[in-house]
């Protein structure tokens, strides 16, 4: 695997070394050495398999809190997706800024996400399959996101959002729980950042 720094310190893509002949090509998806030797999480504790059924289709921007703070490996595995993360850690330098990564069927690429990130995307294709695997198990308790139009993550989404889940649409913006992410996104003894109002 070939492991690339996006922007945002320990989120990473992860592009496939790929072995190929006259059958197609072979490649290896995850190596749990290869990824502790990156310094990245090499425990997935579960994997989900997500069909959209229309371009357009948006979902995010989720989180959990810790202690259930959750490390992401996703793939789209049939069409096309726009996958943005935004870094939460209020420690980061980084905190609030985001990237955002194509991930296709053509491309095979994995974008990790680091624990304490948003997470969403964008489909591009109609019949969009992507899979995650996750290094926490699914927490209610701990669940969160923010709304995926929110100003003050200024992610420009390619197209018109055509689908979206009613839990996604009422999300909250940032100004509105931004001191609950700062206080339940603090690990150890790092203070936050100061963060403009």
């Amino acid at each position: 695997m070939l492991f690339a720094e996006t922007g945002l310190a320990g989120a990473f893509i992860v592009d496939l070394e790929r072995r190929e002949d006259v059958r197609g090509f072979f490649a290896r998806e995850f190596c749990q050495k290869e990824f502790a030797a990156q310094g990245l999480e090499p425990t997935f504790v579960q994997s989900n398999l997500c069909l959209n059924a229309k371009a357009g289709t948006l979902r995010g921007m989720h989180f959990q809190y810790p202690p259930a703070a959750e490390t992401k490996l996703v793939r789209c595995l049939r069409g096309a997706i726009l996958d943005v993360i935004v870094d939460l850690r209020p420690e980061s330098p980084t905190y609030l800024g985001h990237v955002a990564i194509e991930l296709n069927d053509d491309n095979w690429r994995a974008l990790y996400v680091p624990e304490r990130f948003a997470h969403g995307y964008q489909t591009l294709t109609d019949n969009t399959v992507t899979s995650y695997h996750m290094s926490e198990f699914y927490t209610p308790s701990t669940q969160s996101g923010l709304r995926y139009d929110d100003p003050d993550l200024a992610i420009v989404w390619p197209r018109p959002v055509s689908v979206i889940s009613e839990n996604d649409r009422s999300l909250q913006p940032y100004s509105r729980i931004k001191e609950q992410i700062k206080t339940r996104m603090c690990i150890g003894d790092r203070p936050p950042l100061a963060v403009p109002a």
